[in-house]
């Protein structure tokens, strides 16, 4: 495998993903790798567990030959990615008589905050300093906030701003005094269009990059954990591992934690259910907090043994285009999901596919632009024919279904289309109740 390897950590607030992060990069650091532990949380914890000093630069793990810590500094990081930015957008209202206290608040992006994250990550990623970047996310909406947002940015810069400097340039000429911006500031915006257009290619490589759950054995974390996965495989995303969070030791002892280690048995057996398909690692709760690394390396050993922690990186592909019948079948892996939390809408080389609340655009690849969408359904097992099913399981998969349309293929090349066989197409504009039953 080629490149710096990333492995993303998420979860619910409170489940332990700095805990986790930091005995991860201690485990890899063991294992050979040269690891930065980097956290992206804005309420930075990475020091307190590791009982370090982290700053926004990486420095050795005191103890931990190999292992490296970084917390992102959005503020000094914004400050220096975008400073040819905020100062124009700062003079042009200046010019209108703003002050500058006030006109440094307005100009403030947002999700500025989660753009630094993620070029920070893109930034040691790229570099030949580290083989493995392991990061430290932010609670769940957070991460899922962090990882769309590349594709949402490039889709609004190019679809509706047709270059970076448009946006700019409409505001100057909406506020008088402001001149058109110049070369620098017109390359500051493309040079970022382009960075993060890189962390989404980055990120979405399933060989480079893993997402994995960390959880605790209650029914409220699982619960949220089955939506996140199926959120982050809306998005592009495949988890390739479960890490569980303070797990009760068996021989400890008192009716209380009796009882508690009762209502953990049943929630890891509802972890085993939801997640057995992935590989799942245990992370034992310890008698004191976790702090430092000799307790650190204790919960390395339970979680990792002498297996490396990054070999297990390789989730499955997150989209699939085949042929099929005399047309082709485009396959999206929804984990979970509910026949009734998806709804999908064409719009021209666009299919808009919405999950429980999470939106996704995607942009059709070149051979499906040229047909017409004739149904889709949602089954846990995609080679069974017949009705939809209510899919929910682990291996849910939405199926779309489309026709090649002559009239939108070119001339050279309309004899050889395949027939259609039959089916009819839905309206560009509609994916509605009898869509979904087409499918077959």
């Amino acid at each position: 495998m080629s490149g710096t390897r990333i492995v993303l950590h998420t979860g619910k607030g409170g489940v332990g993903k700095t805990t986790v992060s930091a005995l991860t990069g201690l485990a890899a650091a063991r294992a050979g790798h040269r690891t930065l532990v980097l956290s992206t949380d804005p309420a930075h914890s990475l020091s307190d567990v590791l009982g370090c000093p982290v700053g926004a630069e990486p420095a050795e793990v005191p103890g931990v030959p190999g292992m490296l810590a970084a917390q992102v500094d959005t503020i000094a990081r914004y400050q220096q990615a975008w400073a040819a930015v905020r100062d124009y957008l700062v003079g042009v209202l200046a010019a209108r008589g703003m002050a500058g206290v006030q006109a440094e608040e307005l100009v403030t992006l947002p999700g500025a905050e989660e753009v630094i994250a993620l070029l920070e990550v893109y930034r040691y990623a790229r570099s030949a300093e580290v083989d493995a970047v392991v990061v430290d996310c932010a609670p769940s909406g957070d991460t899922l906030r962090l990882l769309a947002l590349p594709e949402a940015v490039d889709f609004y810069a190019h679809r509706l701003m047709s270059a970076p400097a448009r946006l700019l340039r409409t505001v100057a000429a909406s506020l008088a005094g402001g001149g058109a911006p110049d070369a620098g500031v017109r390359d500051a915006m493309g040079t970022l269009l382009a960075d993060l257009g890189s962390v989404r290619s980055m990120l979405a490589d399933a060989r480079r990059t893993s997402v994995r759950l960390v959880v605790t054995p209650e029914s409220v974390v699982v619960a949220e954990a089955r939506r996140l996965r199926t959120a982050l495989a809306l998005h592009g995303f495949g988890v390739d591992a479960v890490l569980i969070n303070r797990v009760l030791p068996e021989e400890v002892g008192g009716d209380f934690l009796r009882e508690w280690r009762a209502a953990q048995r049943e929630t890891l057996a509802v972890i085993e259910e939801s997640f057995g398909d992935l590989p799942r690692h245990r992370v034992p709760m310890l008698a004191r907090e976790p702090v430092g690394i000799p307790a650190l390396t204790a919960l390395a050993d339970c979680a990792f043994g002498d297996a490396d922690p990054l070999s297990g990186i390789g989730a499955a592909p997150s989209m699939t285009v085949t042929s099929r019948r005399g047309g082709y079948r485009l396959a999206l892996p929804l984990p979970h999901a509910d026949r009734g939390a998806v709804s999908l809408a064409r719009s021209g080389d666009d299919l808009v596919v919405t999950l429980s609340g999470h939106r996704r655009r995607l942009t059709l690849p070149a051979v499906l632009r040229r047909c017409s969408t004739i149904g889709a359904r949602l089954t846990d097992d995609p080679s069974r024919r017949g009705p939809t099913v209510s899919g929910g399981g682990a291996g849910t998969v939405l199926l779309i279904d489309f026709a090649p349309d002559p009239a939108q293929w070119p001339a050279a090349l309309a004899g050889s289309l395949p027939a259609a066989q039959g089916a009819q197409p839905v309206a560009a504009a509609d994916l509605s109740e009898h869509a979904w039953a087409a499918g077959q």
